[in-house]
């Protein structure tokens, strides 16, 4: 997968290069990832990349030029056909659709994809209409760019590339990998701290009996803490049953 971040500040994009999952599956050769930034395509002394709105207002508007020639730039830079079809620009915008697991499975399938980060009061409409397939948004808040939303977008799409968790089955048993169901607690060593104890039946060697657990603490969990995913949940006869014995 080819990934590159159009952005004012592509050292923050280190986070990703250098460390974690994310840097695994670059030394993997199953991601490559790059930066453009947009001051390197303006035409003034100043590097200027933004500008008054118009109709007034507070703040400024990331313009067109330098933008557009960043994300031509991006494709430009990607292996194989970077024609327009094959290669998808996703914007990280609060007007977006709100990111879940199912966009990012989706999104993971993407083999070339340009993600443009916005800053200021956002970006001239013009240059969404004009370039960007997608935006995504990844919650009700404001945060100062759209830098910390890609690698939130990232992080979950490199989860999902083939060999890029240690474990095959991680990312399947992640909470809202199949299903919007939260995951089950976990515990590890020692047995016992500070008087709180490990659940016994995970102790028992009883692999249904703890499948059935897990299984009944995410849907404990779900129901309690996320009631508007329960409600989306069709249940099994036997997850009812599970839900059933703790009543």
């Amino acid at each position: 997968m080819q990934v590159s971040i159009v952005t004012l500040f592509p050292e923050m994009f280190k986070a990703l290069s250098e460390s974690g999952i994310s840097s695994r599956a670059i030394d993997k050769g199953l991601l490559s990832l790059s930066t453009v930034n947009p001051r390197d395509y303006t035409v003034d002394r100043h590097k200027s990349v933004d500008d008054r709105p118009y109709g007034g207002g507070p703040g400024m508007v990331m313009t067109v030029p330098p933008l557009a020639s960043a994300i031509h730039a991006a494709k430009a830079s990607m292996n194989g056909d970077a024609s327009d079809d094959v290669v998808k620009v996703v914007y990280m915008s609060p007007q977006g659709k709100c990111l879940d697991q199912a966009m990012i499975n989706r999104l993971s399938q993407c083999q070339r994809l340009v993600i443009l980060c916005g800053r200021y009061e956002g970006i001239d409409e013009r240059l969404i209409e004009a370039e960007v397939d997608e935006e995504v948004s990844i919650g009700d808040y404001v945060i100062s760019g759209g830098e910390l939303a890609a690698m939130v977008l990232l992080d979950g799409v490199i989860r999902q590339l083939p060999d890029a968790l240690g474990d095959a089955d991680s990312a399947k048993q992640d909470s809202f990998a199949s299903r919007p169901l939260l995951d089950c607690p976990h515990y590890s060593r020692p047995e016992s701290i500070d008087g709180q104890d490990v659940p016994s039946v995970l102790l028992s060697g009883d692999h249904e009996a703890i499948r059935r657990w897990r299984l009944q603490q995410s849907l404990l969990r779900t129901r309690e803490r996320r009631p508007d995913l329960f409600e989306r949940l069709e249940l099994s006869p036997e997850e009812q049953a599970l839900l059933d014995e703790l009543c």
